[in-house]
């Protein structure tokens, strides 16, 4: 991986021990068991082939859709069971006899619809009693697997939809419907492509799988690392520099980790610990880590893989939306960054100094390591499907490490990546796939129930009358559904589900302001998708459950609420972003010219400049309680769209600016800050 050394050793390893532990504890898809001997060989045996058979697939051709999400979801459901035991009572080292059991029975039940496909085709909408048997038997293990890997709020979630198919008829208004019997319930979710066999499992058995594959391949290069070196070289010396460097580093692991969790803990375990030793507070330390990598999830071109469901979702290219998250993931960025800079002003904190920085002549060395990152942008930008680009891209990342530590055996230097690394990265990748095949093969139970009793724009009618029509309030309404949704479930499945419940209201609204453009154009769905998307990402750092926040908070030793307050303070630009996208969707490159970019570019920096010195309190000195509004109204009407807000907004900035150097500031925060 890397040749960085550390100065102890001891050290580093316990933090090590604490970062996983945490990890485990905030990221359910990272507490496995670790199994070694036979068994270890066994369940990376299975990893291996489930990942040959999707590499065949890909290489060669999907197969038919039903057939293909069937035999992922039957290698899936057997490494689960095998993996994550039932109870954290269970043995962590060996695998419980039920376990063995629901593996067996978890690699059957698909099985049996590539086994029985042409008859189940035949008789369609008529299963017979083994038909529904077999059926309720996956569903439940799909349940099951989805507790174990993502945990029990996308389960309550499920449980809920299905309640609700069986009880329509008993629902006063216009949430009711004429109800589903078992028969009809388990045909629908487990025989057609409208359930669990649906377009997210779907997406996972195509696209994403090949991605995390080639995440996992990046990892075992050391990118990860280069990553954060080159962070440091770039912003370590600047003031606050190590909270830069979070920034920046979590920013560019986000292109290639699905998990905010995952995110925080692995640059976390370095950035924390020298922000704090710099003299961050603890919370602030976490909630900087916290905002960081939870925004890795909203940065193309991966976008915690929910960019491939969303082009399948909304039937634009996949080209097209990473192109449109561009200008708001960098947005968020810099609203962190602003952030950032100006509690370390306050705080009067330093940088790096030079001993502690990387060498740029070492980076140099290592930056092959970005070849495949860098090919697989331009594959995507290019016109390349993404499974195409992905699996260019998975094959240049293996021959780039080999040859560069062929290179290093010929000088005589340490080896970073070995021949066996390119199946140890199967076996990761087979592994890393679980928790986004559980998520959506759950959630596609929830998507079933959608379509099959007509709720989506159930709910999304009802959002709109409740907000009288009314686009900012349906927009209110539809980020605080986001936001409930996207608690506890991981970027994919919040997704899924905050853009099958939520973002149907918005579409309805924006119909009725475009009636020209037509019902499914891109610049009535994408901006709607993209809204919920956005929220249902920032629960991650939303309290009262803000996973992400929380590991954060873990690795810093600090309160999880009050890192979880100030992770959104600094995810102010997440907040503000979503709604100009909606209003203004030249944001998101829609009849945009490059003059427009550059003053709408402009004006946002600036507006989120002003917020972010309303909500920290401070700009060329720590501001007093009535200056924070004016800053805050400024920098809101600056990011706002259109020529009159923006000349308001700066008018009111520079009346802020000049109050700034007429006054002092307040004495007690002054000496909160010394």
């Amino acid at each position: 991986m890397s040749d960085t050394s550390h100065a102890t050793p001891t050290a580093a390893d316990s933090g090590q021990v604490d970062s996983q532990q945490i990890l485990k504890k905030f990221d359910k898809e990272s507490d496995f068991r670790i199994l070694g001997g036979f068994l270890g060989k066994a369940v990376a045996a299975i990893a291996i082939v489930f990942t040959t058979f999707q590499l065949y697939t890909a290489v060669f051709g999907v197969l038919d859709a039903m057939i293909q999400r069937s035999a992922h979801l039957s290698f899936g459901l057997v490494l689960i069971f095998l993996l994550y035991p039932a109870s954290k009572k269970w043995p962590r080292d060996s695998i419980h006899p039920v376990d063995w059991v629901l593996a067996i029975i978890g690699g059957i039940t698909p099985l049996y619809i590539i086994g029985m496909y042409s008859q189940l085709v035949t008789r369609a909408g008529m299963p017979t009693p083994l038909d529904i048997v077999v059926g309720i038997i996956g569903i439940l293990l799909v349940l099951e697997a989805a507790r174990r890997v993502v945990g029990i709020p996308i389960i309550v979630i499920a449980c809920l939809f299905i309640v609700y198919a069986f009880v329509g008829p008993y629902i006063p208004g216009r949430l009711g419907h004429r109800g589903a019997n078992i028969s009809t319930l388990v045909g629908h979710l487990f025989y057609t492509t409208e359930g669990v066999f649906g377009i997210p499992l779907g997406v996972s058995s195509t696209f994403i799988f090949l991605f995390i594959l080639f995440g996992a391949y990046l990892e075992r290069t050391g990118l990860g690392q280069f990553f954060i070196d080159i962070s440091n070289a770039i912003a370590g010396r600047s003031v606050g520099g190590p909270a830069k460097v979070a920034v920046l580093s979590s920013g560019l692991m986000g292109m290639i980790s699905g998990s905010s969790v995952a995110n925080v803990v692995g640059t976390g375990s370095f950035t924390i610990p020298m922000m704090k030793k710099l003299g961050y507070k603890p919370e602030f330390a976490g909630a900087v880590e916290a905002t960081a990598s939870t925004g890795g999830q909203l940065m193309p071109p991966i976008m915690g893989a929910a960019a491939f469901l969303m082009a399948e979702f909304t039937e634009i290219p996949y080209s097209r939306i990473i192109a449109a998250a561009i200008i708001p993931a960098l947005l968020y960025y810099f609203g962190v960054w602003a952030g950032v800079h100006l509690e370390a002003k306050r705080l009067g904190l330093r940088g790096l100094t030079k001993a502690e920085m990387p060498k740029w002549k070492d980076l140099w060395q290592k930056s092959y390591l970005t070849i495949p990152l860098v090919a697989i942008i331009f594959l995507l930008v290019t016109g390349y499907t993404p499974m195409r680009a992905a699996l260019v891209a998975i094959v240049l990342s293996i021959t780039t490490a080999l040859c560069a530590s062929g290179v290093n055996l010929l000088r005589k230097k340490p080896v970073a990546f070995k021949p066996i690394d390119i199946i140890a990265g199967m076996e990761a990748g087979g592994r890393g796939a679980l928790g986004v095949l559980s998520a959506t093969a759950c959630a596609g139970i929830i998507i079933g129930v959608v379509t099959l009793t007509g709720l989506g724009l159930k709910l999304g009618s009802s959002l709109v009358a409740l907000a009288d029509g009314q686009l900012f309030m349906t927009l209110v309404f539809t980020m605080v559904t986001s936001i409930i949704l996207g608690m506890g479930v991981p970027t994919t499945a919040n997704y899924v589900i905050t853009s099958t419940i939520a973002a149907p209201a918005i579409i309805l609204i924006l119909r009725g302001i475009y009636p020209e453009l037509g019902d499914f154009a891109p610049m009535i769905v994408l901006p709607a998708h993209m809204f919920a998307f956005y929220f249902g990402i920032i629960a991650d750092v939303t309290p009262p459950v803000a996973l992400a926040a929380f590991a954060g908070a873990g690795i810093a030793k600090a309160n999880p609420m009050k890192t979880g307050l100030h992770a959104s303070k600094l995810a102010v630009a997440a907040f503000m972003v979503p709604y100009i996208f909606v209003y203004n969707p030249q944001m998101l490159l829609f009849n945009v010219t490059p003059v427009d970019v550059i003053l709408m570019v402009l004006t946002s920096v600036i507006g989120i400049v002003g917020v972010s010195a309303g909500v920290m309190g401070y700009f060329r000195r720590s501001l007093h309680f009535w200056e924070r509004p004016i800053f805050l109204a400024g920098g809101v009407l600056m990011v706002m769209p259109g020529v009159y807000t923006d000349l308001i907004g700066l008018t009111v900035l520079i009346c802020g600016y000049v109050l700034q150097r007429l006054l002092k500031g307040p004495v007690v925060r002054q000496k909160l800050a010394a």
